[in-house]
């Protein structure tokens, strides 16, 4: 036995609505001088770095000790070790946000408790910063040496 239908399905669209500026006077505008709304000029988007430019701070890391040097934590204790990463700064001055991680230039080879105490360890802030900020003054100058990079001279000399 098959259902059949003995009246027609009434057919209801959604409501359209239409603003009344629209509808009661389309060429009441016609006329007039319509201003322009000016708006600035936008600014162009930032140069984003490519990946084989952050990559050359990543690679400097490889090989390396660990420079965060935790007390009770590190595993390297001044050599190289095979947990030995690239740490990036938890810092917002170095470019941290959200989602988004630090600058390349702000890493620090690190090992992997280490690592793990910097992101997720019960330290205060105020320790992970100076763990942090110790260990990057320590690797700038042996990075920069590294990688060939021109550090600034004393005027000194």
């Amino acid at each position: 036995m098959t259902l059949t239908r003995k009246t027609p399905m009434k057919r209801s669209g959604f409501a359209r609505k239409v603003p009344n500026s629209l509808t009661s006077k389309p060429f009441a505008l016609a006329g007039r001088k319509v201003q322009m709304k000016r708006t600035e000029m936008k600014k162009r988007a930032k140069r984003k770095p490519t990946v084989a430019e952050g990559s050359k701070y990543i690679d400097a890391c490889r090989g390396e000790e660990c420079y965060l040097r935790v007390p009770g934590t590190c595993v390297s204790r001044g050599w190289s070790h095979d947990s030995v990463v690239d740490c990036h700064s938890n810092q917002s001055i170095h470019g941290k946000a959200g989602g988004l991680k630090a600058k390349h230039e702000f890493t620090v080879p690190g090992c992997g408790p280490c690592h793990y105490w910097l992101d997720f360890g019960k330290a205060t802030w105020e320790e992970k910063v100076l763990v942090f900020d110790t260990a990057l003054g320590l690797w700038v100058p042996v990075r920069a040496r590294k990688m060939g990079l021109d550090q600034p001279q004393s005027e000194s000399a």
